[in-house]
């Protein structure tokens, strides 16, 4: 079996989640990805219908006119609106009632008032644009769009907003230029991230209304996130790793399983078992900041290629031929891709679930340390 090949089915190992028929043509496969996919982003998407997505906006942004009934007697306004207008989070509402853009029979309410239920409210929007981040024609690999959702094959070295450091650049630079309304949302409708050099599967929300629905499915974790981690050692088949993550206590720039961290749960299995390293189905039950990548340190498993972690150097020493030892140590990242998605659609409600193959530098890795695993012992 050529490198090729190999590479081939270390891509068919990853098992997809079941999903209706009529979300097929919603499955990624590998032609999808041909480089002819990978274009610079567009500042206006032709794709979509744009009468279609000015009138989801304008829906967004006019005032709000609403009636409450009797059974809203007794209960604080801010939790009523919240109710009543799911496309603002409870905490925008709250700020738009101190800023006086809320009105109930024509006068100003404080945000912790009791309403009787037979008021009339006005509701003024207002959407303030996400900082100073500008437009850039960087490409972006869309993998599925519409009014409400941009699905991303997140490619290694692009970091996903500014920070220090980076200025520009990002993806949030890229996202500007492909919808400029985007700078409405916070953070241009990004909702979670990947590492710099972590690759795979990003959703972005497209609207008010998405954006409040893919945090509340964060927070309540019902967004599933797959992943492929190449790790050193053998851990064992199956595995749980609940270890709450923090600052680490004297390096800054890293994080640790510390006392008092932020919960964080990660579940994982074993694909395949290679000579000195082993291949891994993770799945994050939370979100945390190199969560993946601090639980298998954690373990004694750090990934290949992690410089921060521990998984740099060695992975190249416990190498069995020099050739091996020469891929693993040029390999330039952390050896972790977000391989699977799968979320509610804030509009529809449907389930849908997207999977792309594994990034070619890692599958490529994957296969000569199988080739190295079937040589026999050395």
């Amino acid at each position: 079996m050529t490198v090729t090949e190999q590479a081939q089915a270390i891509h068919r190992l990853a098992p997809t989640r079941s999903a209706p028929d009529r979300l097929e043509s919603s499955r990624l496969d590998a032609d999808r990805l041909e480089s002819s996919r990978l274009q610079p982003a567009r500042p206006e998407s032709s794709q979509l219908e744009p009468t279609r997505l000015d009138q989801a906006r304008r829906e967004e942004v006019e005032t709000q006119l609403l009636q409450l009934r009797p059974e809203h007697a007794g209960r604080r306004l801010d939790q009523v609106l919240a109710e009543l207008l799911p496309a603002f989070s409870r905490s925008r509402l709250q700020a738009w009632i101190e800023q006086g853009r809320v009105l109930i029979d024509g006068h100003k309410p404080r945000t912790k008032d009791r309403v009787r239920g037979a008021e009339q409210v006005q509701v003024q929007p207002l959407l303030e644009a996400s900082g100073a981040c500008l437009p850039q024609p960087i490409p972006l690999r869309i993998l599925f769009e519409d009014e409400h959702l941009i699905l991303i094959d997140k490619p290694a070295g692009l970091v996903v907003h500014p920070a220090a450091g980076h200025p520009d650049g990002t993806l949030q630079n890229a996202l500007l230029y492909h919808d400029s309304r985007l700078v409405e949302l916070p953070r241009c409708g990004i909702v979670h991230r990947l590492d710099k050099e972590t690759t795979g599967l990003m959703v972005v929300a497209r609207s008010l209304l998405a954006h409040r629905s893919l945090v509340a499915q964060l927070k309540m974790r019902t967004v599933k996130r797959d992943y492929r981690a190449l790790v050193l050692g053998a851990p064992p088949a199956v595995g749980r790793v609940e270890a709450p993550i923090g600052r680490h206590p004297t390096r800054r720039t890293a994080m640790a399983v510390v006392a008092g961290g932020r919960p964080a749960v990660s579940d994982y299995s074993v694909l395949l078992r290679y000579r000195r390293h082993s291949l891994l189905a993770v799945q994050l039950q939370t979100g945390r900041t190199h969560q993946i990548r601090v639980h298998m340190a954690h373990l004694r498993h750090p990934l290949v290629g992690d410089p921060l972690y521990g998984g740099g150097a060695r992975a190249a020493a416990e190498a069995a031929s020099p050739e091996l030892a020469a891929a693993l140590r040029s390999f330039p990242r952390q050896a972790l891709h977000a391989i699977g998605l799968g979320l509610v659609h804030p509009a529809s409600t449907e389930r849908m679930h997207w999977q792309v193959p594994m990034a070619p530098d890692l599958a490529a890795l994957c296969a000569l340390l199988q080739q190295d695993a079937e040589a026999g012992p050395r």
